[in-house]
């Protein structure tokens, strides 16, 4: 067994709080979990070494914490949540009428229950280290919204690790019928470090969320975690995923169609430099009738990086009439950089419409010729080409502020991946 892997076993046994029942459950299928190798399907492609040596603290010994700019993204006007090494630094204190944020080591007796269906409900059992979250998380958030409220401003979650950590943290929320809300998880820092972040959301009726998970972490940051979404009747989410990759980047998407007329919009990019590694699985299981859809990736890769996209939709038998599409395009800027992709449609309904397409190519030689010989240079052509590639994506997000925020930011990534230089393209 893996050092670290029987490490957490033995650690997760010393937990003893109300969640110990959720804890125990999951600490028994760990026990009966092999660790995963390169013959291991769901981690084919995505190598483990980096933790088989772990040796980090769990966090919970740090001394002095770093103080966090919670203005990450100017003019957000946000509410913020600060994570750092996975212990939760504030909470504010004037909330809007019909919103809950409470620390996961505190909630009200009256609200545990609820609380606890959702921990590790939503989430599907088979992610391994789901199941490592489930047994160590011992802080995290949970967050309510009532029926029928409208959060007119983002709750802003944002982590970020101290070099030498390792952390595990777990965000709960629930959207009461017919209300609509925003929430940002916003993972930051490039330290030496690990931690897992899981968020679980359940949509009531008619409800509508806009979610964004911006795992921003590079370096040697590793990160593996997810979001996980069960939808109710006539829910509505739109999901945005951005990537940067490090030493070990992970991501695990799971929606859950569980009522009929639900929609589900879930974009995702990713830019990778160097040697930096992401891994985005997606999982859509449709089990219900009159269900959408629309899943569209986007990927840029440079240098020696890889990616990996594993795309499913899973259609169940009275899954009738359910629109679905999924959509994997990748942009390899260098001949060494790599891409893994693998869509699937899994379909046992007859009554459906559902398409699925991936596409690996590089950058147009044409269009780069074109822009240079209207006198655009070389870097300024590379760039729009770039932009013109993921625009697309950065176009749909509804909230105006970030998707400008976002622009800024990724002009800033394509500086610094220097692709002209590694594509060996400076004399076209």
């Amino acid at each position: 067994m893996n050092t670290w892997f029987g490490n957490v076993l033995t650690r997760a046994e010393a937990i003893d709080d109300w969640l110990h029942e959720k804890r125990a459950a999951s600490l028994a299928l760990l026990r009966d979990t092999d660790w995963p190798t390169r013959k291991t399907e769901v981690w084919k492609y995505t190598s483990l070494k980096k933790l088989e040596q772990i040796d980090f603290s769990d966090g919970t010994t740090a001394t002095t914490a770093p103080v966090i700019d919670t203005n990450i993204i100017p003019s957000l006007n946000s509410i913020d949540i600060v994570f750092i090494d996975g212990v939760l630094q504030s909470i504010p204190a004037d909330l809007p009428e019909g919103l809950s944020i409470v620390p996961l080591t505190r909630v009200p007796e009256e609200h545990q229950s609820w609380v606890f269906d959702l921990f590790a409900n939503t989430k599907p059992r088979h992610h391994l280290f789901g199941l490592i979250n489930d047994a160590l998380a011992t802080d995290g958030v949970v967050i309510d919204v009532a029926p029928h409220i409208y959060i007119e401003h983002p709750i802003h979650i944002v982590q970020t690790m101290t070099a030498g950590n390792e952390a595990h943290c777990r965000t709960l929320v629930r959207v009461g019928a017919g209300a609509r809300a925003t929430v940002i998880e916003h993972l930051i820092g490039d330290n030496e470090s690990f931690n897992t972040s899981f968020a679980e959301y359940s949509l009531a009726e008619t409800a509508a969320l806009e979610h964004y998970r911006l795992a921003l972490q590079s370096g040697a940051a590793i990160n593996i975690g997810g979001s996980h979404f069960n939808l109710d009747k006539q829910a509505i989410l739109s999901s945005t995923i951005v990537g940067y990759g490090s030493d070990l980047a992970r991501v695990d998407m799971d929606i859950c169609h569980k009522g009929e007329g639900t929609v589900a919009k879930l974009n995702a990019l990713y830019l990778l430099d160097r040697q930096e590694h992401f891994d985005l699985h997606s999982n859509i299981e449709h089990t219900v009738p009159n269900g959408t859809t629309d899943e569209k990736v986007r990927g840029i890769v440079a240098d020696k990086a890889r990616a990996v996209f594993n795309g499913r939709i899973h259609i169940h038998r009275y899954a009738q009439k359910t629109l679905a599409e999924l959509n994997n395009r990748n942009l390899l800027l260098s001949r060494e950089a790599e891409v893994d992709v693998k869509p699937e449609l899994e379909i046992y309904a007859d009554d459906v419409s559902c398409t699925h397409g991936a596409t690996i190519a590089e950058i147009d030689k044409s269009a780069l010729y074109y822009l240079r010989s209207r006198g655009i240079s070389l870097e300024q052509a590379h760039l729009m080409l770039n932009f013109g590639f993921i625009n697309e994506l950065i176009d749909k997000i509804p909230n105006a502020v970030l998707a400008d925020w976002l622009r800024q930011q990724l002009s800033g990534r394509f500086t610094q991946m220097n692709a002209i230089k590694r594509s060996g393209q400076e004399t076209v």
